[in-house]
């Protein structure tokens, strides 16, 4: 948040090396952001384009965010995205490989925890609505607070609260635990449902 803090007041006085380092530090993240939501490469390109042009636009005016640069680059991203969805009609579906945490101890993850994990995600995309698709994102995922995801999301704290606890009803509920005994043994897919409370 610090290293946040600093960027953002250089890249207000339009410091292109501020600049540069904002758009390495949180240009992949927010390709893999839009990416698992959409499924598009190519719009995720886009989209991440759009963000960075806005905040540049922004900053020359002597506007756009004042702190919390990482939020404010995730709501862009996030007020895009539906724009963009709802322009193509299109449903935005979950990229299932896109999701799957590297071991910080390996660089490759199994072939089964893969494909387990792409039948816990195939499980969110279908069943949970698009507001809890993206609370469960960018809570678990992206590891934003509670705040953070409201504020992205242009929502009450208290709304995000009960999205969140609906979506982790509708988990429990779809997920059939005698069915699913082999899913959950896998570290990688029970540390995540042990982080949402599944």
């Amino acid at each position: 948040m610090e290293t946040d803090k600093v960027l953002l007041q250089a890249a207000q006085k339009m410091d292109k090396d501020a600049i540069v380092e904002i758009f390495e530090l949180y240009n992949s993240p927010l390709y893999n952001y839009v990416l698992r939501l959409s499924g598009d490469r190519i719009l995720a390109d886009h989209i991440v384009g759009d963000v960075f042009a806005k905040l540049i636009e922004q900053l020359s005016l002597g506007k756009g965010p004042e702190s919390n640069l990482r939020s404010y680059l995730y709501e862009t991203a996030y007020h895009r995205l539906i724009d963009e969805t709802r322009f193509t009609r299109r449903r935005a579906p979950l990229e299932a490989a896109a999701w799957i945490p590297q071991d910080r101890n390996s660089l490759f993850v199994s072939v089964e925890d893969e494909i387990l994990f792409k039948q816990v995600l195939h499980i969110i995309r279908n069943r949970l609505t698009e507001d809890q698709r993206h609370v469960i994102v960018l809570r678990y995922l992206e590891e934003f607070s509670l705040r953070e995801t409201a504020t992205i999301l242009g929502k009450r704290v208290e709304h995000v609260k009960v999205i969140q606890g609906r979506a982790i009803v509708a988990l429990r509920k779809t997920l059939d635990y005698q069915n699913m005994r082999k899913l959950f043994s896998s570290p990688l897919v029970r540390n995540f449902t042990q982080s949402i409370g599944i």
